[in-house]
């Protein structure tokens, strides 16, 4: 049987003294697709943190993409990080950079030295999320909706087991919106497990998914029927 990508046992999450969750459970496996719902200030964002090593356990067990987030050394973080992939709101790309230079850097800081084969990647990511445009353009340049794909196209570099987005389609259209998460949709065919944190419940009932809600501390999965 396959391990989960992400395996979080009896875990509580706190922000200096502030209990966040207590004593939650999460399993993710290969290919699933999870959504992570609940109000502002709920810990949607912290236990998204925790998954990617950026935040400690304050209880329980956790593994993600496996490495054991209890006994991770700070050498062993950004190799658990080239096996994630993370989506923000606020796309986070590099406004003094062009779209090559922002993707180029992320190759290059975890470890690609060739430069062929840096051009290469670059080129199948921005084909994977149909950004057509000049590479030399800047991230200003474009809309929000080809700034997002160009977000995902950084998250797919390192070809990821797992995507963490966090709110992606929080600052876009709906009709754009639509189509990033038919991109999602698409990506998660191909086998990639992808956790997103969403107030945007239209999205969660159209795209099917487990969906799990933050609320009062606990983590607790939803059983939510879905549009056609």
């Amino acid at each position: 049987m396959a391990e989960p990508i992400v395996y979080l046992d009896k875990v509580s999450i706190k922000n200096n003294d502030k209990i966040i969750f207590s004593n939650i459970d999460l399993k993710v496996m290969p290919g699933e697709f999870i959504f992570l719902i609940g109000k502002t200030g709920a810990g949607k964002s912290s236990l998204i943190k925790v998954i990617h090593a950026d935040k400690d356990l304050s209880e329980g067990l956790g593994r993600v993409v496996g490495f054991s987030l209890n006994k991770i050394k700070e050498k062993e973080i950004p190799l658990l990080r080239r096996k994630i992939g993370i989506v923000f709101q606020d796309f986070k790309l590099l406004d003094d950079r062009n779209i090559f230079d922002n993707l180029s850097f992320v190759l290059k800081s975890t470890g690609w030295k060739d430069k062929e084969m840096i051009s290469s990647r670059i080129n199948e990511v921005l084909k994977m999320v149909n950004v057509v445009e000049n590479p030399k353009k800047f991230p200003f340049e474009l809309s929000g909706g080809e700034q997002q794909r160009l977000a995902i196209a950084r998250a797919l570099l390192n070809k990821p087991k797992l995507i963490i987005a966090d709110e992606p389609t929080g600052n876009l259209d709906p009709e754009t919106s639509n189509e990033i998460m038919q991109l999602f949709k698409k990506l998660n065919s191909e086998g990639i497990s992808i956790i997103m944190a969403t107030h945007d419940y239209n999205m969660i009932m159209k795209f099917p998914g487990k969906i799990y809600n933050c609320d009062n501390k606990k983590l607790i999965e939803v059983i939510a029927k879905k549009q056609t």
